[in-house]
């Protein structure tokens, strides 16, 4: 089998059935396949239709299956079949490993919250210089007690469903997992260690006295830190970028997903989504794992 199309619902509500594996089966014969295979991931939430020959522009052949769905809440990705499994995952934290953004629950802390989150947003969708948008959001920090990261890790920040058995997943079957932000490593360090990752990449927040700041000690890591990051990883571990795979969901990622083998956009912005080589709107994290062929018995 040459091309693999994955479809995929969120594990918490699952809705894939028959019904919609056949009208998916109708648009990939429709766009010039014959025989398709069938391959369940998870009963309910996901499998692979497998198929021989390639499309011209697997996205395309994606969309076309996605809009014949009809607005189900189910993903789709379709790649080739061979060399799915990957043996790196570089991942965004803000938004895609945890659910929340970090900068903007220290806003809240500090009771600025609705000034701090538009410009998060602004910069998410690429509407302004990532950073640009850092420095003056930090600088509106100044004078923050370095207490509050402690209450904000402990009090706000949660894993992304799906977070700790992807990485568990790939690092059991051999696969190496970086957390990389343009966030802080305050966070990064801890969020890595809650779910597994071995590396992690992020700005170091200058503190002094106990408080912050409002800076960054060092030059400021964006977008460009995050493809970097990918790439020196996958240098010492020895492997090709075709070997790896990126997640994210702003702006700020889009250099590091239009590197890697793989670039997933994950509940990502507009621009991010229509840009990544996959998307993700439904799934939680575990739909990475689905991407690459793992069946849920493979999970831990």
């Amino acid at each position: 089998m040459d091309t693999v199309v994955t479809l995929i619902s969120n594990p918490a509500a699952p809705r894939l059935d028959e019904a919609i594996v056949d009208r998916a089966r109708k648009a990939m014969r429709n766009a010039g396949f014959g025989e398709i295979a069938q391959r369940c991931l998870a009963e309910g939430v996901a499998c692979d239709l497998l198929t021989a020959g390639r499309p011209r522009n697997f996205k395309s052949l994606a969309d076309d299956v996605r809009n014949a769905l009809a607005g189900a809440p189910v993903d789709v990705v379709a790649q080739p079949a061979e060399a799915r499994r990957k043996r790196l995952l570089v991942a965004d934290m803000d938004s895609t490993v945890i659910e929340q953004e970090c900068i903007d629950e220290l806003a809240g802390v500090a009771g600025k919250r609705a000034e701090i989150v538009a410009i998060t947003e602004r910069a998410m969708r690429g509407e302004v210089d990532f950073e640009g948008a850092l420095t003056e959001r930090l600088s509106m920090l100044a004078g923050l007690p370095e207490q509050a990261l402690e209450q904000v890790f402990s009090d706000r920040i949660t894993l992304t469903p799906g977070a700790g058995i992807l990485v568990r997943t790939m690092k059991k079957f051999g696969a190496h997992t970086a957390l990389v932000s343009g966030g802080f490593t305050y966070f990064t360090s801890r969020v890595a260690a809650a779910a597994g990752f071995d590396f992690n990449d992020a700005n170091i927040l200058e503190i002094e006295n106990g408080r912050l700041t409002g800076r960054v000690a060092g030059k400021i890591q964006g977008g460009a830190a995050k493809k970097a990051a990918l790439m020196r990883h996958a240098e010492n571990l020895g492997l090709s970028l075709s070997e790896t795979l990126a997640v994210g969901d702003g702006a700020n990622d889009l250099a590091m997903l239009a590197t890697a083998g793989l670039g997933v956009a994950f509940r990502a912005k507009p621009a991010v989504a229509s840009a990544a080589d996959a998307r993700i709107e439904h799934g939680d994290l575990t739909a990475l794992l689905y991407i690459q062929g793992y069946e849920w018995k493979d999970f831990v």
